[in-house]
């Protein structure tokens, strides 16, 4: 879900010219659509991140900001996820690994630390390595995020794996 992120649009400026966005949102992308006309090189769908369209090894990269974050917003206990949201991320990363080519990259920022978020990207099944690094500035106020990357066709340090296998 890109909502109205101008990210893309920063990519784009960046030299990133084939950037696809998508939100399950009509009136969003409409607008995305509207607002970035000019920059022909971004294209924008409506499509629900459970089911894409897309064929399989369609993309480079995959990057998603905050948006698997919504598949957890009704949890209200992180060490113990539902049935129904940990069977629902899997759907989204599944999609995700099937839409990458070999040697892609899925990268992930979100503010969901690694205890919780790894277990659910360290499964074997989606064909990836995985590593992850803390951002932030440093101050001991500040919410600090997390970068996750992941490269298709890489194998799962056997640690990574064992943490999958808890789900």
């Amino acid at each position: 879900g890109c909502g109205n992120s101008a990210l893309s649009h920063d990519l784009h400026e960046l030299g990133y010219t084939d950037v696809t966005s998508i939100d399950f949102s009509p009136a969003c992308i409409a607008a995305m659509r509207a607002r970035y006309a000019c920059c022909p090189g971004l294209r924008w769908a409506v499509m629900d991140i459970r089911a894409l369209t897309f064929p399989d090894a369609s993309f480079d990269v995959v990057l998603e900001k905050g948006t698997l974050d919504v598949l957890m917003v009704e949890e209200t206990d992180p060490w113990d996820v539902s049935p129904q949201a940990a069977a629902a991320m899997h759907r989204v990363l599944a999609e995700v690994s099937r839409v990458l080519r070999p040697g892609g990259c899925f990268i992930s920022i979100t503010f969901a630390q690694p205890h919780f978020r790894k277990p659910h990207y360290a499964q074997e099944a989606f064909g990836w390595s995985l590593r992850h690094a803390a951002c932030g500035d440093g101050d001991a106020g500040a919410f600090h995020y997390f970068l996750y990357v992941m490269r298709k066709g890489q194998p799962l340090d056997p640690r990574d794996a064992a943490l999958g296998r808890r789900l």
